[in-house]
């Protein structure tokens, strides 16, 4: 969201909770992230739960009155939700018009019937990439992995060199590319302009998923060599369906809220006058918010009615993509509510005073922290979530332009090294057959190669702009 939308959105600041010491802010810092990975860890603890815990936990370690950690974790909790929730909800009503409808299918088959057997792992990485922008990691998964399964096996291809590229492209998309929960989170919390975010995230995202796409899918193909399990293969959405949205029509729809959003930046670029027009207008329409929304509008129209869908199915599908994103606005907001526990306590403010006296550039700082969280925890939205909050007091001198990479090194620091705490370790060890040290080769090391090329080109491209 942008500065102005936050502030208007936010609740009033909270007076510092406590005016601890560097030395018990710091013992507090561990204590309350040791209570939030041992309680997701140890205890399989849902992350909603251990945040709003280690929140209070953070709290009482700095020696706050438990009723102002408690009003800090409820302001912050709002305003997080306040400013992200209704972006999350709209893009999982458009995440499942395009599963529903067979919109995205009919990408997956146009481009696979262009793609020759030598391009291929190009053509799954762009169609992971593309259909990857609306949709959660996890629903990507779910819908890419049949593809993924069936031209393996048709095609007698290693499963690696066709499986990696498809996740690389989601993985990259989920950790760098708003309008997803993590990249929303940071941009509201180190209030970063999204639309610039969104610009150099793409900059960043294309030599990063090449890499570890592509390129790293052949050598994990040697790794790693391994056929698709035919007991995997599921049906796909679209089977049921007589027909199907076109190929240009889904597109269309997909690109629409990116399309509005890097506009709206191109114009805050050229005109540089808020009064004027035109730059008015492309700050409504280029809005996360208008521009989401015009893509759910739109996609009722491109997606649900060449898939025959009725008022009733319509309604039924909005309803149905709503569902499983309560537990993701939870973690969030409860993220938002650690994040300003972090803030009102002095954390924020102890880690500007630290860092002025260390010779480490404020974007690998945040890279490393984003990193320690996602090793403790295996949550790449809990690891952004914290990051964002501990390092956003040193957004304040930033340019525009810095405030964005410091959101993509927050984002490209909670991907590292997914292992056997994550979530997406299983589903994909699972969906491929694979044992843990086979995961662990290919899909592990795919996501450090992922965090590691995009914290590199975050770091190079803020030496030159």
């Amino acid at each position: 969201m942008t500065r102005l939308s936050v502030e208007m959105l936010a609740a009033d600041p909270v007076e510092p909770i406590t005016s601890a010491g560097h030395a018990q802010l710091s013992i507090a810092v561990l204590a309350g992230i040791a209570v939030i990975v041992l309680l997701i860890t140890k205890f399989k603890m849902h992350a909603f739960l251990a945040l709003t815990i280690g929140s209070l936990a953070l709290g009482a370690f700095a020696g706050a009155p438990l009723d102002k950690a408690i009003t800090s974790f409820t302001t912050g909790l709002g305003s997080t939700v306040a400013g992200v929730g209704v972006l999350i909800a709209l893009g999982a009503i458009l995440g499942k018009l395009l599963a529903d409808s067979g919109g995205a299918d009919q990408i997956v088959d146009t481009i696979l019937a262009k793609a020759s057997p030598r391009s291929m792992p190009w053509a799954m990485v762009l169609i992971a990439s593309v259909i990857g922008l609306p949709l959660f990691f996890e629903v990507g998964i779910v819908l890419l992995i049949p593809v993924v399964l069936m031209v393996a096996k048709r095609g007698n291809y290693s499963l690696m060199r066709i499986g990696i590229p498809a996740l690389a492209g989601l993985s990259v998309m989920h950790g760098l590319i708003p309008p997803h929960p993590g990249p929303l989170v940071a941009v509201d919390a180190v209030k970063a302009n999204l639309g610039l975010t969104l610009a150099l995230g793409v900059l960043v995202a294309i030599p990063t998923v090449i890499i570890a796409g592509p390129l790293f899918s052949k050598v994990a193909a040697r790794w790693v060599d391994v056929q698709a399990p035919e007991r995997m293969i599921p049906a796909r959405p679209s089977e049921d369906l007589e027909n199907r949205p076109g190929f240009g029509a889904t597109l269309s729809t997909i690109l629409l809220p990116v399309v509005l959003m890097l506009s709206k930046a191109l114009v805050d670029i050229v005109v540089d006058d808020p009064e004027h027009t035109v730059q008015r207008v492309f700050d409504v329409i280029g809005s996360p918010l208008i521009a989401l929304l015009a893509a759910v509008i739109v996609g009722m129209f491109t997606l649900g009615r060449p898939a025959g869908f009725t008022k009733e199915r319509l309604s039924s599908t909005v309803e149905k993509g709503l569902m499983p994103i309560a537990g993701i606005l939870l973690i969030v907001g409860a993220g938002g509510g650690f994040k300003q526990t972090l803030i009102d306590s002095g954390v924020g403010q102890m880690i500007l005073d630290i860092s002025k006296d260390w010779s480490i550039p404020a974007l690998l700082l945040a890279w490393l922290i984003a990193v320690a969280i996602r090793l403790a925890t295996g949550s790449a939205t809990v690891a952004t979530i914290s990051a964002a909050g501990l390092v956003a007091p040193l957004a304040a001198d930033m340019s525009s332009a810095h405030t964005a990479l410091l959101v993509l090194a927050i984002g490209a620091g909670s991907l590292f090294f997914s292992h056997v705490n994550d979530a997406g370790f299983w589903l994909v060890k699972e969906y491929f057959g694979l044992s843990v040290g086979q995961t662990l080769k290919t899909w592990s090391v795919m996501e450090t190669i992922i965090s590691v090329v995009a914290g590199g080109l975050v770091l190079l491209l803020s030496l030159v702009i």
